[in-house]
Formats: structure tokens, sequence, C-alpha cells
């Protein structure tokens, strides 16, 4: 049994995988209408969501499974105190799948650790979102024919846009991506993604402006300004509005510009540029549905009950989750310096590092701090 937290957890090839049988799904739903049926998922959602959690209910009723959802977090024992490693012992008793989102950055992997059955990161805080990159990818793909090549911009909030944090990670294993970095500084692409990229050879183009970007680009990755992740609501006000895609904007772009976004959009994207054929953000929703069901057939190991699909060897061999708990790299006095990283929240959990370039790393969130 594996578990989906992070969007490196897939290779190349898996990925691939997944997006044939999106395709093949898409093509034929009706073959596909059956294949989990007496299976349940857990939507375990700590944080609001209407596309995500509606996605992954859909994917899971589209496969003729059943679903249990938790959406409030004030009616579960959550609210009585109860630890998130306890819920995902006890729910995960319940089902033969589950899918969580947190507020917390790194609760992906901690419930993965603690579940005993596979486990969907629908989204931790402002750290990772991998259901939303297979999404991107297969929009990308449809859109594009190929991940090689190609020319990205990421534009708006890159601090603690996790579907921007984890669609880089997996375009960077793609010959020859090019990207660029379109944010205030405030909002500049956390340090750890930029050496992630540094480390692979990558390299990349920082700017505060869209118009000296937009000519150049394949793809248009705008995000929202995310309110609900700024402690300082004047600093949000400041910089909510500093990027609007308008109709004129796209004078200056490619004509086979694929713009993208993954909801749910406030000012940054004009009504006006719906219309715009370049535009792809409302197909990304169907594609996510799609590549949900993929995947959740996937981590279920249900590939052989799909004749389309060929493989040989294991069907549960999504890639391996991070190896986080081992003596060499238990430090019982480290504590996180991120406010928002699980290790900091949950009870009980120790803070575990990795060294890395001469800094650590949280091996849940991420966060990178010198060593003194």
């Amino acid at each position: 049994m594996k578990s989906l937290i992070d969007i490196l957890n897939l290779s190349t090839a898996e990925i691939d995988e997944l997006i044939r049988t999106a395709i093949s799904i898409s093509d034929n739903p009706a073959k596909y209408s059956d294949i989990c049926r007496g299976k349940t998922l857990a939507n375990l959602f700590f944080e609001p969501s209407t596309r995500t959690r509606m996605s992954i209910e859909s994917a899971m009723y589209s496969l003729g499974g059943n679903v249990i959802n938790m959406n409030d977090q004030s009616t579960s024992s959550a609210s009585k105190g109860e630890s998130l490693s306890d819920t995902i012992r006890v729910v995960s008793s319940y089902v033969d799948i589950l899918a969580i989102r947190h507020p917390s950055e790194g609760a992906g992997l901690l419930a993965s650790e603690f579940s005993s059955v596979p486990v969907i990161n629908a989204g931790d805080g402002g750290h990772c979102h991998p259901t939303q990159t297979l999404a991107d990818l297969l929009t990308i793909y449809r859109e594009k024919g190929s991940f090689d090549d190609l020319t990205i911009g990421f534009c708006g909030d890159l601090k603690y846009g996790r579907t921007v944090h984890s669609l880089i990670k997996a375009l960077l294993r793609y010959k020859d991506v090019k990207i660029y970095l379109i944010s205030p500084e405030e909002l500049a692409l956390p340090s750890y993604l930029k050496d992630y990229m540094n480390e692979l050879g990558n390299s990349y183009i920082e700017t505060i402006s869209l118009e000296d970007a937009i000519p150049n680009l394949d793809v248009l990755y705008m995000t929202r300004i995310q309110k609900e992740r700024f402690q300082d609501i004047n600093t949000y006000e400041n910089l909510k509005d500093v990027y609007i895609l308008k109709k004129e904007s796209l004078n200056l772009a490619k004509d086979n510009l694929s713009i993208m976004h993954p909801l749910p959009r406030v000012n940054e994207i004009s009504i006006e540029v719906d219309n715009d054929p370049r535009a792809c953000y409302f197909k990304q929703v169907l594609n996510g549905k799609y590549m949900r069901m993929s995947l959740i057939i996937k981590l279920l190991s249900l590939y052989e009950k799909t004749a389309s699909v060929k493989e040989t060897g294991s069907h549960n061999d999504i890639g391996s989750n991070k190896e986080i708990i081992s003596n060499e790299k238990i430090d019982s006095d480290f504590k996180c310096k991120n406010p928002h990283c699980i290790t900091n929240h949950e009870r009980g959990l120790k803070g575990v590092y990795e060294i890395k370039d001469g800094k650590k790393q949280c091996a849940y969130c991420e966060y990178e701090e010198d060593i003194s």
C-alpha cells in the first residue's frame, strides 16, 4: 500500500500511466463505472474546499464506490482535542482509502504514517497539492501534447501557492522546461524550491512584471492572492490586486498560450478572458476529476480490472513515501521554525530534519534553516 503525499512520490512513468488511464476514462466512462464497487473513501477536510472535495467525491462515485465526508472540523472529535494521528487511525479503520486537506504543512505525510489505508494529500497548508498537479499536468498534456520544451510562467502568490510548488516539482523532471516566477518580493517562491531548481541545474527568471514575461510563455499559470494565509491583513490588502490578467494583456501573448488557474479566482483574471480560446482553467476542473479517478484506481490496485491498461509487475508500486522516521534523522530537540508546520501543532510528534547543502530541512514541511 502506498500513498500520494508529494508529486515526487510519482515517477514520470507513473504520471504517464495515470494520464493514459484518465484519457481512457474520459473517452469511455461507462467502462470504469463499477470498478470501485464495495470500496469506500473518506474525505477528511479540515479546511474549506469546493472543487477538490467535490472532485474527489465525484471521482469515487463515478467509479461505483462510496464516500463518507468530514467537512466541518467543529463537528468532529478534533474540536474535542483529538490529535490528527488518532483521527487518522480511527477513520482508516472504516474505509479503503482516504483523502485529507489540512491547514498544517506536513499533515499529509503525518496522515500516511498512521493510516492503515492509502492516503491522498488534498492540500497541506501552503506546502503541496499533488492531485491538483495531476489535473494541471493532464491539462498541459492535452493542450500541448508534451511537457518538454515549454516555457511556463507562474504568476501571483508563489510563496503560499501549494499548487505552484507541486507543479514546479513535477515539471522540472521534463526536458528543457523554462520557468518564469512572476510575483512581488513578499510572495516570492520559497527558498527550498529555488534550491531544488538550482540542484537540478534548471534556470529560472524572477520578475515582478507580467507584461515583460507574457510574450515568452507557452503556459501562464495564474494564482489567487490567498487572504487566509496572511497573518497581517494590511499586507494582503496591499497585494491582493497586484496582478489582474485582462483582455488587453493578451495582445502581448502567443496565439497558442494556455491560461491556467487552480481556482477559485477572485480578481486576478478578468471575466472577459473566459471567452478567449486560450483560457483553460475550467477544462482543468474536469481534467481533475479524471485524474483523481485514475489515481484512486491506482492506489486501490484495481488496474487489473481495466482491460485497456496493460501493465507488468506490481499494481501498487506508486512511488515510495519519504522515509522520515529513522534513528539517524531524529533530533528530539529539533523544532521547525515554520509556525504552520504540523510538528508545531501535533502533540507528541518529534521534529525530523535532513541536512541539505548546509541547511536543516524539516522532513514534514521542507522549511529550511541555516545550521548554526
